[in-house]
């Protein structure tokens, strides 16, 4: 693998478990579980990365001391950032972040336990040169890039979802084998030449985020809420009993968990009801539908059916 890898400590919660000439494979291990980094070399000093965890927390050693600059598409899942200190941002499904990775070291959370991602890095000074030789008259300056979306005080851009960005990289998630290598090196140049031609608003505009306080008190929400899934609660009563407004209870919650409250809780109820139908056959469904909230079983097997795409029964004899 390219030497550029030898100037990065991923931290010592960070193993290698495959690498070759082009190919690079990691292991991240976390008390809440792991995730998997496989990177590919492009171009000299150009890395295309799949990202897989499964966790919910991890802290990431990341040191490197080349300029570098890096792009992650945030398929499934998602993770929060701190934007400034005690804030925090959430990168979502579908969003992009060009980043420089000056901030890359610290604890980072996933508040729906997973994440998946595909990334490209650059380290500039090689990539720079080696992208004009390897397609002549190629007119992205990398410079000029990381300039334009991590220059001054920032060091991360977030871009958010578009068909443009959902068809450079959609297709980077089934690439046959045996035309992988030339297939990552025709995308990595087209994402590029469309960071390059999109047009940034003349203010920059900070996505929303939502301070240390405002976060903790939201998770602890979430967790209250999922210890007691047969209670039923308003946001007016969980406004009350957590001292937070309405207004950044429902746009913090959206923001950390994906979905407002009530949504979040009735996938996060149909996913434990699927659970109990499969593991304690010996319960109805109308025992279950009580033990998740559901005082009316025709009620419940309407949200089941919603989430799980059959009803209770159905889904039972399925198994």
């Amino acid at each position: 693998m390219d030497t550029y890898l030898n100037h990065i400590d991923y931290g010592e919660n960070v193993e290698v478990v495959v690498c070759t000439e082009d190919c690079q494979v990691l292991k991240l291990r976390d008390e809440t579980g792991e995730g998997m980094m496989t990177t590919h070399l492009v171009f000299p000093g150009v890395f295309l990365m799949y990202n897989d965890f499964h966790l919910s927390q991890c802290y990431s050693g990341f040191q490197t001391d080349v300029e570098m600059l890096a792009i992650d598409h945030c398929r499934e899942g998602r993770i929060q950032h701190e934007v400034v200190k005690d804030a925090y941002g959430y990168l979502e499904p579908g969003n992009l972040r060009v980043d420089s990775r000056k901030q890359h070291t610290g604890q980072f959370y996933l508040p729906l336990n997973h994440y998946h991602c595909v990334g490209v890095s650059f380290q500039i000074e090689v990539a720079a040169k080696a992208l004009p030789e390897q397609m002549r008259d190629f007119s992205v300056d990398l410079y000029a890039l990381r300039d334009k979306y991590c220059g001054g005080d920032h060091h991360q851009y977030i871009i958010p979802s578009d068909p443009a960005i959902e068809h450079i990289f959609s297709e980077l998630y089934h690439v046959p084998s045996k035309i992988r290598k030339d297939y990552f090196k025709i995308k990595v140049l087209e994402l590029l030449l469309y960071l390059d031609a999109l047009e940034l608003p003349e203010h920059r505009e900070d996505r929303p985020y939502f301070y240390k306080g405002q976060v903790e008190k939201i998770k602890a929400i979430q967790a209250f809420l999922t210890e007691n899934p047969a209670a039923n609660y308003t946001v007016e009563e969980l406004a009350e009993r957590f001292d937070i407004a309405l207004t950044p209870l429902k746009s913090c919650f959206k923001s950390v968990y994906g979905s407002p409250i009530f949504t979040y809780m009735r996938d996060y109820r149909m996913n434990l009801a699927a659970s109990l139908l499969r593991k304690n056959t010996s319960l109805s469904v109308s025992e279950i539908s009580g033990q998740v909230g559901y005082d009316s079983p025709s009620k419940f097997a309407a949200a089941f059916r919603q989430v799980m795409g059959k009803t209770p029964l159905e889904y039972r004899k399925s198994l």
